[in-house]
């Protein structure tokens, strides 16, 4: 098992993520003598929908050490009963969930901030350490088992398999699987891009109404997510549209299709960028580091890929994988400092030296990955 960079806090918390991630091996092994409860348990799950109240039956008496709730979105009327007994016997509960469907949308208790949210993502390069190898990454993305598998393509075919099976179906998100498998493929071609609803519904032959609702689901199964462009205090006219990223680089080639027509170059640069989003995302969520993530993109093309935004200030990212980045490769960063004079730019890119060109650090991918936390202000 891979060290992870989550810690377990000295409260209750919500552990959300995606299936796949490692969140019930780390809350086991982080809380060995915790109770453990896993609701994809039939005879468990039948018994506490039937009465949420049977809770405290399943945990020792005078007992008020930790217990694990796996799945908790599967009963989210649990919670209350959660929320007593953490009032009752000064309880502490983990929380883990790969859904937030349920619980966003139900007026579910959320324990009135006696439970912090926490969120699991795919490995990142300082978790895998000396195993970190950036094709390999670009190539199955992070999520746990590809490093264990022996077949991780076989490995990623049935993962996406299991969401439509077990997700999707069995939860009864969607009337037919056949448009949402459709719609999955078309999404994949808006990756690392401005998302257009609307060309996506044309591309997979389903109302811009329905595919709506298809991008809210993926976004509740935690499995995709809209990138906002900033626009604090523009001195430009801006994008509207956010940006569009499955979860993980590994899921992404996965789920996209490839043709003869298809430029690899352009599958390869859309790969890398989700794989550093996927890395700035877990190093601000479990160091705590408060960012919002943003990207930036002006109405005659200028763009910045990920801004983010927070207390500890303002780091701009361009992604490229050239290992000679051009003055072009660049153009964006020194137009965003120009409009932003007190944020710090990093070019993250193919080559092999770390150097300054002007106001922005240019920094070898395999270099920068490993020290994100250097780089965020940490």
């Amino acid at each position: 098992m891979y060290s992870r960079l989550i810690k377990v806090p000295d409260k209750s918390f919500f552990l959300f993520g995606p299936r796949g991630t490692g969140k019930t091996t780390w809350v086991r092994s982080s809380l060995p003598d915790a109770v453990y409860l896993d609701l994809l348990e039939s005879e468990l799950f039948n018994d506490l929908t039937a009465n949420p109240a049977r809770l405290e039956s399943f945990l020792p008496p005078h007992r008020n050490g930790w217990v694990i709730i796996d799945e908790v979105q599967r009963i989210p009327e649990i919670l209350n009963e959660v929320h007593r007994l953490i009032e009752a016997r000064a309880g502490r509960f983990v929380l883990t969930g790969s859904s937030a469907r349920k619980l966003r949308r139900g007026g579910t208790n959320l324990l009135a901030g006696r439970a912090l949210t926490y969120a699991m993502h795919p490995l990142t390069a300082i978790e895998l350490g000396g195993d970190f190898k950036l094709e390999n990454s670009l190539a199955w993305g992070q999520l746990p088992s590809v490093h264990v598998e022996s077949d991780p393509k076989a490995y990623l075919e049935s993962y996406v398999e299991t969401y439509l099976r077990e997700e999707i179906q069995q939860e009864g998100l969607v009337r037919s699987l056949g448009p949402f498998a459709r719609f999955l493929e078309a999404a994949s071609f808006s990756q690392a891009s401005v998302l257009n609803v609307s060309a996506v519904a044309r591309d997979c032959g389903v109302e811009r109404k329905v595919v709506e609702n298809y991008f809210s689901i993926l976004e509740d199964l935690l499995i995709a997510a809209q990138v906002p462009v900033f626009a604090k205090k523009a001195k430009r006219r801006i994008a509207a549209h956010p940006k569009f990223f499955f979860f993980d680089a590994g899921l992404y080639r996965t789920i996209r299709p490839k043709g003869p027509l298809d430029r690899p170059e352009q599958i390869e640069g859309h790969a890398l960028e989700t794989l550093v989003f996927q890395e700035l995302r877990a190093i601000n969520d479990y160091l705590r580091l408060g960012y919002s993530i943003h990207y930036w993109r002006t109405a005659d093309g200028r763009e910045v890929d990920f801004v983010l935004y927070g207390e500890k200030g303002i780091r701009a990212f361009e992604v490229k994988r050239a290992a000679k980045p051009s003055g072009s490769d660049v153009a964006g960063l020194h137009a965003f400092i120009k409009d932003y004079p007190m944020a710090k730019a990093f070019l993250l890119y193919g080559g092999s030296r770390r150097r300054r060109e002007g106001s922005v650090e240019l920094v070898p991918l395999h270099e920068a990955l490993p020290r994100l936390p250097e780089l965020l202000g940490e």
